[in-house]
């Protein structure tokens, strides 16, 4: 179905993705591998955000005075890894792609979200094209290819009635994946989260995204018990409430929620995660209403994993936003 890649161990709009002209030279050849302030060192954890930039992050997050096209290069040297929002708007042009890879260091992991006609416009029905189109560009990063989000509406009643009715469409279009290349599946319908849903996704080693959202619950609220590993890897997503954040700003350079009672619930996740032999990477990306507090909260999660003190963490929140 798809060309294959190096194993990870179109729609062209105007995005924050797209750095200066395509064929523009770029300065400098980044390094093979940098130690970064927001790695969780001996864990296979990497800390991210969705996309790289956000209102409220020049000058707070980047330094005062920085050129858009630099911050993408500037980001790789904090974070590993990022979570590219826009492709779920269309899939981008192969010289965008081009440029992303030439920007970040060879460790640097990109994960995307697939397209929204793929997802939700046909939701996953005559759309092949679409997808080998998506996969056939992202592929140009090579081993900096990371896993490709599924993220899934809750879907009106109309569109699927019930579990089986997604799952008679799912699981044929999860056999036509590749093996070389990674998965992950959100769902938005709560009455969908259970065993039997992570049992299909396992039985083609696609992650079950780990969310913490307004609209399913989170892992340790779930009222049903069942394995959440569902892949080689895991991946969790930071949404959190949106809607109600943006009730209060817009602008993300400053605390507005304090998340470290919930944070403290996710390093229970994070731990349970990293015990698992199964489980060779664990992706975190923070994402829409955490964007201001994106790189504090990563922060704040090394805190607690390094020294399970939260006293530290707090003092790591202070003054990471100068």
């Amino acid at each position: 179905m798809m060309s294959k890649r190096t194993r990870f161990e179109s729609l062209n709009q105007p995005t924050l993705f797209q750095l200066g002209k395509p064929d523009e030279a770029i300065a400098a050849t980044p390094p093979k591998e940098i130690t970064r302030p927001f790695d969780v060192p001996g864990t296979q954890i990497l800390l991210g955000t969705s996309a790289f930039t956000a209102n409220g992050w020049e000058g707070s997050f980047y330094p005062p005075g920085m050129k858009s096209r630099d911050f993408l290069s500037y980001y790789a040297t904090q974070f590993a890894t990022v979570e590219v929002d826009s492709t779920f708007y269309g899939c981008p042009s192969a010289s965008t792609v081009s440029n992303w890879s030439a920007r970040t260091p060879e460790d640097f992991l990109f994960c995307v979200k697939i397209p929204q006609v793929i997802t939700h416009d046909k939701a996953l029905v005559d759309c092949d094209a679409e997808f080998e189109e998506f996969v056939k560009t992202m592929d140009i990063l090579g081993p900096k290819f990371g896993p490709m989000v599924f993220q899934f509406p809750s879907f009106d009643r109309w569109k699927f009635p019930k579990q089986e009715s997604f799952l008679a469409v799912l699981i044929p279009f999860l056999k036509k994946l590749l093996t070389d290349h990674k998965f992950v599946v959100e769902i938005r319908n709560r009455t969908w989260l259970d065993g039997r849903f992570a049992d299909v996704l396992r039985e083609h080693n696609v992650a079950l995204a780990l969310t913490d959202t307004s609209f399913v619950p989170r892992p340790w609220e779930l009222k049903q018990e069942f394995d959440l590993v569902t892949a080689d890897f895991a991946y969790v997503r930071w949404l959190g409430d949106r809607k109600g954040i943006e009730k209060q700003t817009t602008t993300w350079d400053k605390t507005v929620v304090d998340r470290t009672s919930d944070l403290k619930n996710w390093v229970e996740v994070f731990k349970s995660l990293a015990s698992n032999s199964k489980v060779l990477k664990i992706f975190c990306l923070q994402q829409q209403s955490l964007r201001r507090a994106r790189p504090r909260n990563s922060q704040t999660l090394y805190g607690f994993v390094e020294q399970e003190a939260i006293e530290l963490c707090l003092r790591v929140q202070l003054r990471l936003v100068r």
